[in-house]
């Protein structure tokens, strides 16, 4: 039986795959379909009207990791059974998620062994979330990897990979499928011994196939001896025709009260051992004596778990690691803390040495003041004196210096009025100049004066001309619009008169065709009166047509048919003369 932690690692990679915006939460309408893909590989029962009454308060939007596994553990986890084909429900968990996610380049492996890594990265990995393979696993997996390649294990090449992930301590599934992938620590193996490399440590750890292969084994009916491939896992020991596992033949269930013994050769067969089960025992026969004794002592390992308690060799061998690092963390924390603890001890130890110090360097600083004091005293003195004495030296320097600076200065003096009364003399010239100046000046601005006038005068004369343009050209402009609305009155009159004038040639074509049609109609009356009047002198002579009526002469206008007196010809020429005076009253 798989355990609830193992599952929900798989279920966590198809629930970030459907997370396309990567802030943990994913539509409600995608967990209910990742929720019937479960139900139907895990074959439980699905209830849609359980998973909206779970979620009806959770319409709004998607619904994150916390929100989905009370429904998860309610509805799909606790109803597991240990019948489901549990491969089926990894390779749906891995179709969710591997397109996705693995955006390396192509690999040396094939999609099969990369579902294979990701399923072992999965038995590796740590409980907590986001799922990391923490390196001691990873390479604890390359080890078993490297084993059945048959190439040695390369700690310095490890090391340096360690050294290029700096302090990153771990990986996720995608990183450790392109470490395989990529071949980084054995790239002389080519693709088929890594794929069976890989698939043979996929069935140790995944499939809990301790051991495998072929054995003879008694039948319990007719006694005869089978080759038959067999197939160790923690519970059980099946056995099927051949290794590729498609024909299974029978299994031999193992407990708590069943026992292997090795049994003497007989019957040509050598290498045996039995089986002792509660309802019957198996007799079986190994290839040589080392298979045999692996045999046995690997179904005594299975049976002597079984009888403590204990899950499959791998799983234990995985939390005896995890509870050895565990221990490593607490002690390594514990040195941690004791080197912390130490270190506080011995700053403040530091700290004391240093007060200690500056105790003794203030002291020795105050000796040396006292010291330096007690020096000055004695050299200000002395420095008074002396001072006194130069001071007197430098009165006397000053009293000679001052004399000789008056001297200097009076001489300065006599320059100074030298060259104010020669300033006087140009400052006096200057201002002549500046008179003779003001005077041009005042002509010029005069001179500006009456331009400006003149152009003032000219700008008015301007403007008045400018105005009486603009007047004529308002005008000439409403005289255009008058022209234009003139012209376009005439242009809707002349199209107007041209509509009229095309109905008319349109009237005038159709009374045209209506009198070609009359035409017609009188030529082919004319033709058949003709045709009857030769009928008539040829068969029946010349016969006058006599009606009842007027009893004077009556001209008959026809001969045959058509002939008609004068009345009725009268009577047709009045209704043609009205028929054409409506069709000319129509047009």
């Amino acid at each position: 039986m798989w355990l609830r932690e193992e599952l929900l690692k798989y279920i966590w990679h198809a629930f970030t795959a459907l997370d396309e915006d990567h802030r943990g939460k994913v539509p409600k309408s995608q967990l209910k379909v990742l929720s019937y893909n479960l139900c139907t590989v895990m074959r439980i029962p699905h209830d849609p009207v359980a998973f909206e009454e779970h979620f009806k308060d959770d319409d709004e939007g998607p619904l994150s990791n916390e929100g989905y596994m009370p429904y998860l553990n309610r509805y799909i986890l606790d109803k597991v059974r240990e019948d489901f084909n549990v491969m089926e429900f990894f390779r749906m968990c891995w179709t969710l998620c591997y397109k996705k996610k693995l955006y390396i380049p192509p690999l040396l492996i094939s999609d099969n062994d990369a579902f294979k890594v990701w399923c072992i990265f999965n038995f590796l990995s740590e409980e907590n979330y986001p799922l990391v393979i923490v390196i001691e696993e990873v390479e604890y997996f390359l080890r078993k990897l490297a084993e059945p390649m048959g190439i040695g294990w390369s700690e310095e090449k490890f090391v340096d990979y360690k050294l290029q992930l700096n302090t990153k301590s771990c990986l996720n599934a995608w990183e450790l499928i392109e470490l395989v992938g990529t071949n980084y620590f054995s790239r002389v193996v080519d693709r088929q011994t890594l794929a069976m490399s890989i698939n043979e440590v996929f069935t140790e750890l995944i499939l809990d196939v301790l051991k495998q292969g072929y054995m003879m084994k008694k039948g319990h009916k007719r006694k005869n001896w089978t080759e038959r491939w067999f197939v160790l896992r923690p519970t059980s020991l099946s056995y099927y025709i051949c290794e590729d596992l498609t024909e299974k033949k029978g299994d031999i269930s193992l407990d708590q009260i069943c026992c292997v013994e090795s049994l003497l050769d007989k019957d040509a067969k050598k290498c045996l051992f039995i089986i002792k089960c509660t309802d019957k025992s198996f007799e079986i026969s190994a290839s040589d004596k080392k298979k045999k004794q692996e045999w046995i002592q690997a179904i005594q390992t299975c049976i002597q778990m079984l009888r403590l308690g204990l899950s499959s060799p791998h799983r234990e061998a995985l939390l005896r690691r995890r509870e050895l690092r565990q221990r490593q963390q607490v002690d390594e924390m514990d040195l941690a803390e004791r080197m912390r603890n130490l270190q506080t001890a011995n700053e403040n130890k530091q700290r004391e040495l240093e007060d200690m110090r500056m105790k003794m360097e203030e002291a020795a600083a105050k000796a040396g003041l006292e010291e330096l004091r007690r020096k000055k005293t004695q050299s200000d003195l002395q420095d008074r004196y002396r001072l006194d004495l130069e001071r007197e030296k430098m009165v006397r320097q000053q009293m000679e210096e001052e004399v000789a600076q008056k001297s200097s200065e009076l001489e300065q003096y006599l320059q100074r009025v030298r060259e104010l009364e020669d300033m006087y003399r140009r400052l006096e010239e200057a201002l002549e100049d500046e008179k003779q100046a003001k005077q041009d000046e005042e002509a010029t601005q005069k001179l500006q004066a009456r331009l400006l006038e003149e152009e003032a005068a000219k700008r008015a004369e301007l403007e008045q001309i400018h105005l009486q343009q603009q007047m004529a050209l308002s005008q000439t402009e409403a005289e255009k619009q008058e022209l234009m609305a003139e012209k376009l009155a005439k242009e809707r009159d002349l199209q107007a008169a041209t509509l009229q004038l095309g109905r008319l040639e349109k009237e005038r074509h159709g009374a045209l065709e209506q009198y070609k049609e009359v035409s017609r109609k009188l030529e082919r009356a004319a033709n058949k009166t003709k045709t009857w009047k030769d009928k008539v002198n040829k068969h029946e002579g010349l016969v006058r047509l006599i009606q009842p009526g007027h009893k004077g002469p009556q001209r008959i206008t026809n001969w045959g048919p058509a002939s008609c007196t004068d009345i009725e010809l009268e009577l047709k020429k009045k209704l043609w003369q009205e028929s054409k005076n409506q069709g000319a009253q129509a047009q």
